[in-house]
Parts: structure tokens; C-alpha cells; sequence
């Protein structure tokens, strides 16, 4: 898997390639459909697959001041996107120049020019070029002058809506992990370098390993069982706090995991708590037997959750 830009190039035997053509934060059910039908055409085409992204996201770009809303850090989208049957990412690092296209110029210039594409697969609500111009009609059409085939995935739909990044950031600041879950077609996953802390959770007798949000949406705050997957692939289930926590001064905000039966040291470590069900929201406890009784309560409600 190759992760290319548009400064660094793309090397010749790129050239020619099926390009899959959106965001794809989340890598969702509709995500997939668009990549997958790259890939299938690519495939009777006997041409590579690219999969392009935007880095900064633009909604970032032009309003940089809304809350973190990421769904995936480009590492994430990157292994997604091989495990899909992609040959490549290509990350669109998106600022004033790229924003100035026009729609013709974003065809002629990057995706026939400097990609080199034969073909571009987009969903059916994707818009591109200065002031979101462009649509899939207009690619299609201008596209053909170029040499881009260009075609448009309808919508995939989830209970009779349609699946989107926006909507599965509503479902996680509900707490609804299980609606999450089944957009994502797994659990939503945070990544992150273990920092260290100061060791309540130790001296609590939960050792944790904690991580800070970054860029990431915000789920609801609270307690979550989780699957965390370690820098050397293993997977360890836990339990883990999302939150300010509300027991200790001054509020800071953290996802600390505690996985079961594991004794190693995690600091300085990359590592991705995946949240699988939210147990309940967090708490300020009389005092520390009664937060230690509740940690408890919620190991096992995280084992039964885990079906361990």
C-alpha cells in the first residue's frame, strides 16, 4: 500500500488507475460501496486502484474553528483502504490553492493531469471545484473531454436513511454505539500514543493506558467496553473511561483503558481502544470505595458485554 500526494507524485505505474474519490472519514457502508466498485472496475480494467482522501478535512479548512469531528486519523484510513484491495491512498492536502479550482480545472489538471486517472468512482452527493461546483453530472460530462470516465454510486441506506459520517457522529455523541457499529460495519476506533499519567488508576487497582482525543469526535462521555488492539497487532479486551473525570481536580480530559489480564508497560506505544458498548455515563462518587465499587460493576457489565 502506497500513500501518496500530489506534491510528492505518482509514479508511473499509478498512472492510468480507477481513482475512488471522496472524504471517506469513517469508511463507512457508503464509503465502501463507492471503493468497492473502484476496485471492481479496476479489476476488469486491469488497472491499479487509488483510493484519494483530503487531509486537512475542507470543512476544516474553511471553518477552523468547529470542535474535532475526525472519525479516523489517516493511518486508519490507510490500513482500511488496504484491507479493502487498494493499491494506493492518495491524500489531497487540501488549503487555498486546491480550494481555488474550479471544477474544469480540478478534472483537467489533477485527476487527468496530474493523477493520470482513466476512471473515478464517486458517491452520488459528491461536489468538488471552487464554491462545490461540481457534481457527479458535471464530472461525468467533463470528464469525457479528458479521458476520466467518471461514474456516480447511489446512496446506500440504513433503516430507510441514508448512511453518512454526519450521521454516525450523531449516533456517537448519543451514545448509540450499536447504530455506530452497524454504519461503520465495526466499532469506532480512537488511536493513540499511551501517555503517562498520574497513576489514580494504579492506586485504584485498575491500571489504565491513557490516550488523548485529538481530532477525534467526541462519543458520549462515559464507560465503554472496548477491544484495544496494541503497536504488535494483539487484541486485549477492557473497559474504558471516556470523560473529565469528575472524581479528581483539576477536569481533564482523557479515554483511559483498562485491559483485562494485562501486565506490560504501554507508555510511549501506539495503540487503538475500539468502543464496542456504552455502560453508562460518568459519575462523581461520594468517595473512593464507592468509585472502586462502580469500577467493579463496570468490569463485569464490560465481560458480559464482550461475551467473556
Amino acid at each position: 500500500m502506497q500513500r501518496l500526494t500530489l506534491a510528492g507524485g505518482v509514479p508511473d505505474e499509478m498512472k492510468g488507475a480507477v481513482l475512488a474519490l471522496g472524504n471517506f472519514d469513517g469508511f463507512h457502508l457508503g464509503h465502501q460501496a463507492v471503493v468497492t466498485r473502484a476496485i471492481q472496475r479496476a479489476f476488469h480494467e486491469r488497472r491499479p486502484v487509488i483510493v484519494a482522501t483530503f487531509d486537512p478535512h475542507p470543512v476544516r479548512f474553511f471553518r477552523p474553528d468547529v470542535p474535532p469531528f475526525r472519525l479516523t486519523s489517516l493511518d486508519q484510513r490507510e490500513a482500511l483502504f488496504a484491507h479493502a484491495g487498494a493499491d494506493a491512498m492518495l491524500v489531497f492536502e487540501f488549503g487555498a490553492a486546491l480550494a481555488a479550482l474550479d471544477a474544469e480545472e480540478f478534472v483537467r489538471d489533477v485527476l487527468a493531469g496530474q493523477i493520470g486517472a482513466a476512471g473515478v468512482v464517486t458517491g452520488d452527493d459528491f461536489s468538488f471545484g471552487k464554491g462545490r461546483s461540481g457534481d457527479p453530472a458535471l464530472l461525468k460530462a467533463v470528464g469525457e473531454r479528458y479521458g476520466v470516465v467518471a461514474e456516480a454510486v447511489p446512496q446506500v441506506l440504513l433503516d430507510g436513511e441514508r448512511i453518512s459520517s454526519g450521521r454516525i457522529r450523531e449516533a456517537m455523541i448519543a451514545g448509540d454505539i450499536g447504530s455506530a457499529t452497524r454504519m461503520l460495519t465495526r466499532d469506532y476506533a480512537i488511536e493513540g500514543v499511551v501517555q503517562r499519567g498520574d497513576q489514580r488508576g494504579r492506586e485504584l487497582g485498575y491500571p489504565t493506558a491513557n490516550i488523548a482525543m485529538g481530532d477525534y469526535q467526541r462519543p458520549k462521555y462515559g464507560i465503554y467496553a472496548v477491544r484495544v488492539t496494541l503497536d504488535d497487532g494483539s487484541e486485549h479486551p477492557g473497559v474504558a473511561s471516556l470523560g473529565v473525570r469528575p472524581m479528581f481536580d483539576p477536569p481533564q480530559e482523557l479515554l483511559e483503558a483498562y485491559l483485562f489480564e494485562f501486565d506490560g508497560d504501554l507508555y510511549g506505544r501506539k495503540i487503538e481502544i475500539a468502543l464496542h458498548g456504552y455502560i453508562r455515563e460518568e459519575k462523581k462518587f461520594d468517595g473512593v470505595e464507592a468509585l472502586i465499587a462502580a469500577m467493579s460493576e463496570d468490569e463485569s457489565r464490560a465481560r458480559e458485554m464482550l461475551a467473556l
